[in-house]
């Protein structure tokens, strides 16, 4: 269900009820992209089997999915027939076109392609954790989370949303786990990624070692910044988390998928939501308990 974790916060506005927030998010629901439309975004229903209600509550954190639909146009589809339309104004008016005009004919193609362009969607989980009014995407870059936000407050009013953070830097304690000083919930990992602090461009990555090896630890000492951090939450989860907070590689341990699952496809997804939110609520609530709380 999540890979990726990027949290927000807000002060308040989330509906009280899961009917609440089901009609609220209606009022943003996903459309399908129209003939001359290149991306339309909405809410769907998290469950297809449940209904046609757009959050599922469980545990004290509502899930929501986000679908993303966008007309696959390439550039390239585009100048190959600009420049046949260029090319017939060329044999028809015995001149070049002007810059305005070939603006004019690249706008005639685009209009005239769209229609006929594949449609392509994706889809994206993320929770409103109720109790401490965070809000968990399961988006890998900043701009699909940010796409995410946008939709969101397109459905609901939320009072001061921003991006999580704490009173103190989270790569104090990425420092404090590679070393070996962490809390005794947060175990060191087997990758970790380093930036040479007098120059951005210099990067190393470890990938399945063993960082415990004083060969890998001295680039710290030697004044290599910590960026990203493998780590085991409680024994019980694997994730990346970098500088600023963001989760990567979420996983927990000794689970795979299980096709011979049987279990209805609703319980199944209570429970394995169930799961991902309290472990990352407990998680949050020790990074807070380590960074001196949120700012």
């Amino acid at each position: 269900m999540f890979r990726n974790v990027r949290f927000y916060r807000f002060d308040s506005g989330w509906p009280k009820t899961e009917e609440e927030s089901t009609l609220a998010l209606e009022s943003a629901a996903f459309e399908p992209c129209g003939p001359f439309t290149q991306r339309s975004s909405g809410w769907m229903p998290v469950i297809s089997d449940a209904g046609e209600a757009l959050t599922r509550r469980v545990n004290g954190a509502e899930l929501l999915k986000l679908r993303s639909q966008s007309r696959v146009l390439p550039p390239s589809a585009i100048n190959e027939e600009l420049e046949l339309r260029i090319e017939e104004y060329r044999n028809r008016m015995q001149e070049a076109p002007s810059p305005r005009e070939k603006r004019r004919l690249k706008a005639e193609v685009r209009d005239e392609l769209m229609p006929k362009a594949l449609l392509k969607s994706d889809r994206i989980f993320g929770y409103v954790d109720l109790k401490d009014n965070l809000i968990a995407i399961d988006a890998a870059q900043t701009s699909v989370a940010e796409r995410f936000m946008r939709r969101l407050g397109a459905a609901v009013t939320l009072s001061n949303v921003r991006p999580l953070q704490f009173q103190r830097p989270v790569n104090e304690l990425l420092n404090s786990i590679f070393l070996g000083n962490g809390p005794k919930q947060f175990s060191l990992g087997r990758e970790c990624r380093m930036q040479d602090a007098a120059d951005a461009g210099s990067r190393v990555r470890w990938s399945n070692f063993d960082l415990s090896d004083t060969s890998i630890r001295n680039h710290v000492a030697e004044g290599m910044r910590l960026t990203h951090l493998g780590i085991v939450y409680d024994n019980v989860m694997n994730c990346v988390i970098d500088e600023d907070g963001v989760i990567s590689k979420f996983r927990f341990v000794g689970m795979d998928d299980d096709p011979s699952d049987e279990r209805d496809p609703i319980a199944r997804m209570d429970a394995e939501f169930a799961l991902v939110s309290g472990t990352l609520r407990m998680m949050i609530a020790d990074l807070k308990k380590s960074l001196g709380g949120f700012t």
